[in-house]
């Protein structure tokens, strides 16, 4: 009887240590939920903010490529055949967001073994996010650039070195197409990856890009737009000066637009995660808890029915 007692003491203990630790992880759980919280407000702002502007930029920037001869700016022309593509992949720097990372990464190589069964061709790829570079490099991607992710990006300058990159790099002949991978902000419980085609610049009048979803998401627009109104476009003071100030800008802003995207996506995702993980650790606790009261009801049981046997033994 004795050695029953030592066992079950030695089995409170043991419960009480794994409470101690769940409870522990769920303090720190709990704290990154109201850290996530916060980013997501303001990350989320910051894309309302802009998602108008980005939605109407884009529908100038297709009326444009549909109204306006390719002749006019490189960055119309469509290049045939492809030889090579750039894929910019935007993810996050840490984890602990859920499959915010494994979506938009399988996403990203899905469309690259999607291009290359189509074309045989080459495809680099521009990184923004320690966890896309990590998986990219283990999948033997090839990776000609990597940029600093900032938590929330708050103006476009921060995202000129890149966008200046890529239309450089499209312009000097280097890449036949230009796409991006990002994750696309529907609520805060819904992201979608998307790959979006920035250059060439065209209009097929649907946002679908070899059937993944392209960006007119950033509005949430519909995927077959109406029938554009019939007019035409008078440039001042020549067609080519203002081609050349207007569409960098306009496909810097769509970069923009969709790293907001992506900022509001993983916070939104990081702080359902670490609700998940709260909720998970207050039922383990629970459980604990209960395991803890039956094993110390079962002490007391074992060492009152030892004491009577003592005092039975004794008599």
């Amino acid at each position: 009887m004795t050695n029953d007692i030592f066992r079950t003491m030695a089995q409170t203990r043991d419960i009480k240590r794994r409470i101690k630790s769940v409870t522990n992880t769920k303090k720190v759980t709990r704290a990154m939920e109201m850290v996530s919280a916060a980013k997501m407000r303001k990350a989320v702002a910051n894309v309302l903010a802009t998602r108008s502007y980005a939605s109407l930029a884009w529908d100038l920037v297709k009326n444009l490529a549909a109204r306006t001869d390719s002749q006019l700016h490189p960055l119309l022309k469509t290049r045939s055949p492809l030889k090579k593509i750039g894929l910019i992949l935007i993810t996050s720097n840490r984890g602990l967001c859920g499959g915010f990372n494994s979506q938009i990464i399988s996403q990203a190589n899905r469309y690259i073994k999607h291009q290359k069964a189509e074309v045989d061709l080459e495809a680099d790829l521009v990184i923004m996010g320690k966890k896309g570079q990590e998986a990219m490099f283990r999948a033997g991607q090839t990776i000609i650039a990597e940029f600093n992710k900032l938590d929330i990006t708050t103006a476009s300058k921060e995202i000129t070195p890149l966008s200046h990159l890529v239309i450089n790099d499209y312009l000097s002949g280097r890449y036949d197409k230009v796409v991006i991978a990002y994750t696309d902000f529907v609520s805060t419980l819904a992201q979608k990856p998307r790959v979006m085609q920035l250059l060439p610049i065209i209009n097929t009048g649907s946002d679908k890009d070899l059937g993944f979803a392209a960006p007119a998401a950033l509005a949430g627009q519909p995927s077959e737009p109406e029938a554009a109104p019939n007019f035409e476009y008078i440039f001042e003071p020549t067609p080519r000066q203002v081609l050349d100030e207007l569409l960098p800008r306009l496909i810097e802003m769509q970069i923009y637009q969709a790293i907001l995207e992506s900022d509001a996506s993983e916070h939104s995702a990081r702080m359902i995660a670490m609700r998940n993980a709260t909720d998970a650790a207050t039922e383990m606790i629970s459980d604990l808890t209960l395991a803890f009261n039956k094993a110390r009801q079962a002490s007391i049981t074992a060492e009152l029915a030892d004491i009577s046997g003592g005092r039975l033994a004794m008599e």
